[in-house]
């Protein structure tokens, strides 16, 4: 959970009665900014490692990319191809999620997927990858990284977790080659580098508008870092993308993505965004989190929130708002 979030919703519960009520002050003093709508599924929480699969068979993906696979992509994917063969019976996101989870613990892996979201989505709706307020340009970064030639740490199906991804949403959801952007290792793809990918975020940010929707997918390596903001964090870790050439220039900070993706995303703009990698669960900072391990019925605040930091980040008043709120 990264340096906006911090500050335990526990705290807020136990001065409000009503954990919704704090919810309201939170949407009531929430600047426009950050109502925009943003989502993220990751394949599992902040402290969960998340697994490479060596046969993506058992999936039952048509026509797969590859043999070996990302867990949470497969899983994922699997789920959507067979709801779109039922189209009067769409899933809510709910039954996807939890549909994941279910997979995903029948195949031994023990992660949870969860969703985080820029508000509180009702996850009873039909579960949508690309919102159908969406009716602009629909754009995409897809990174895939298999680390080739690293050892220890060299993955197996990261390329055809993107391969799968991105024919995917261009059968489905209608997204044009000329506007997917990938990044992977493979010699053929621009280097998924620590510059190119913050490149390429930064890109599809300043390039989307009012009605555009943007589809980021990240397959590789996921970790923890200590903190690096004198302890504004409440677990003292950041989680981090790891590029190639992060034994070079480091890695990409839950902050910096929050920095570049979140913090500019333009008025009116659809972002959805896939991380399939470890230690993902929070790795966009978003304060509305919904976990699929059962003991969610709804979207929540995170147990986590500086608001004062995220106020003032997004040039909100925020003077005040916690003394409101712990009132």
């Amino acid at each position: 959970m990264g340096r906006f979030f911090k500050k335990l919703i526990s705290k807020v519960e136990r001065k409000i009665s009503n954990p919704r009520d704090a919810q309201a002050m939170f949407e009531e003093k929430k600047p426009d900014a950050m109502k925009n709508d943003i989502r993220m599924i990751s394949g599992c929480e902040d402290a969960q490692t998340s697994a490479d699969v060596s046969n993506v068979g058992a999936f039952k993906l048509p026509d797969p990319a590859g043999r070996a696979g990302g867990a949470c992509t497969s899983t994922l994917l699997s789920i959507l191809y067979k709801d779109e063969k039922v189209p009067e019976d769409d899933l809510s996101f709910t039954e996807v999620l939890t549909a994941m989870r279910e997979n995903l613990k029948k195949s031994g892996f023990s992660q949870i997927p969860q969703l985080t979201a820029s508000g509180p989505i009702d996850v009873n709706t039909d579960f949508d990858l690309v919102p159908k307020t969406a009716t602009g340009t629909k754009r995409a970064v897809m990174v895939g990284i298999n680390y080739v030639g690293h050892s220890p740490g060299e993955l197996r199906g990261c390329h055809n977790d993107v391969g799968n991804m991105k024919r995917y949403i261009m059968e489905v959801h209608g997204f044009e080659e000329e506007n997917i952007h990938v990044l992977m290792d493979d010699g053929k793809h621009e280097e998924p580098t620590m510059e190119n990918m913050l490149n390429a975020y930064k890109k599809v940010v300043a390039e989307s508008g009012d009605g555009d929707a943007v589809f980021l997918h990240y397959s590789g390596h996921g970790t923890k870092l200590r903190d690096d903001d004198d302890g504004e964090e409440a677990d003292g870790y950041d989680e981090a993308l790891v590029p190639l050439d992060y034994k070079e220039k480091g890695m990409i900070r839950d902050d910096d993505l929050y920095d570049i993706l979140v913090k500019p995303l333009k008025h009116g703009v659809h972002m959805v965004a896939l991380m399939d990698c470890c230690h993902s669960g929070t790795i966009m900072d978003l304060p509305y989190i919904f976990r699929a391990d059962g003991s969610d019925q709804q979207m929540h605040l995170d147990e986590s929130l500086d608001l004062d930091g995220l106020f003032e980040a997004f040039g909100g008043v925020a003077v005040g708002i916690l003394s409101s709120i712990f009132k």
